[in-house]
């Protein structure tokens, strides 16, 4: 099997690749256009999409690529829109148009930002629950599996979505909350900074769900799923962020004391949001990574980096 891998250079794309090349996929890992790799895919620009069409023939295309930042894009949402909707039509596109029909099946990296606001009832979430994107992130991420549906129903472009909730592991840049509090605690730990941390909310539930399990679920699509089709890719279990930094607190094994910062407040946030993984399950798949190990690693990879940092 010959796979694309776009994004292949982002925190999920690195740990897809390795699981790919372990189960013996040929593996063209296209990084963005800056990479230094062999093939690069600039999804704002047709021309590379082409080439590496051409040069991978792939089986699979895992269109990781994108904007994936919510912050980044409430700031420039036309940047949002051009690259994770309109760079996703022009993959698709470009497959359409050049394979003659013998397409690759293509599992697209959604969100569950599709989803938006709902109601607490509502949880946990299924992939027929209406989408509502409540910032620009979501609403770019719900054009783009929009698309995906229509090429599938309207040229039979075997498109798959992947509805991924929070996945964390070691790696994932610090602008996120769990490698946040994990890069916080490895200064406090291995620099001795003032034992303060600086927080958002800690009231929200959120569905957390390990990266390497992410990216099995994706293979499990890619193998398994049916074209045309939504799957939630998540954990099913609600954790609140509070517990979340309790449980990174004790790892570290540091004294803490914990503040509220405003800027770290996101204005759309929902108290409880967590998936109904039910339909993934049924392809197989099942997450296999408990939350404790991934919070250990996360730590223990930033306290590393910390100490790399100081010495």
């Amino acid at each position: 099997m010959r796979a694309i891998v776009t994004g292949a250079d982002g925190f999920v794309g690195k740990y897809l690749v390795h699981a790919l090349q372990e189960r013996g996929y040929e593996v063209a890992a296209a990084g963005g256009p800056s990479s230094s790799g062999e093939l690069r895919i600039n999804v704002l620009d047709t021309e590379t999409i082409l080439h590496a069409l051409e040069a991978a023939k792939p089986d699979v295309i895992f269109h990781l690529a994108g904007q994936a930042f919510v912050p980044h894009a409430v700031e420039r949402p036309l940047e949002a829109f051009e690259i994770n909707a309109m760079g996703t039509v022009r993959l698709v596109e470009a497959v359409r148009t050049t394979r003659g029909g013998n397409y690759p099946r293509i599992v697209f990296a959604g969100s569950a930002s599709v989803y938006g606001r709902v109601s607490e009832s509502k949880n946990p979430l299924k992939e027929d629950h209406p989408i509502s994107p409540v910032d620009p992130y979501g609403a770019s991420k719900a054009a783009a599996e929009c698309f995906g549906m229509a090429a599938w129903c309207s040229y039979k472009v075997p498109v798959l979505i992947a509805r991924s909730f929070n996945h964390i592991g070691p790696g994932q840049g610090a602008d996120f909350v769990v490698p946040s509090f994990a890069k916080q605690l490895a200064r406090i730990k291995a620099a001795g900074e003032k034992p303060v941390m600086y927080v958002g909310d800690l009231t929200t539930e959120r569905d957390f769900l390990d990266v390497r399990d992410v990216v099995e679920a994706y293979i499990a699509l890619a193998e398994n799923g049916d074209p045309g089709e939504i799957y939630n890719v998540c954990s099913g279990v609600p954790m609140r962020i509070q517990d979340i930094l309790r449980l990174l607190i004790q790892i570290a094994d540091v004294p803490i004391e914990v503040r509220e910062d405003p800027t770290r407040m996101r204005r759309s946030d929902l108290k409880t949001f967590y998936g109904d993984n039910a339909k993934l399950c049924a392809l197989g798949w099942a997450p296999k990574i408990p939350l404790g190990r991934s919070l250990r690693e996360i730590f223990d990879a930033a306290l590393a980096e910390q100490l790399q940092t100081t010495q």
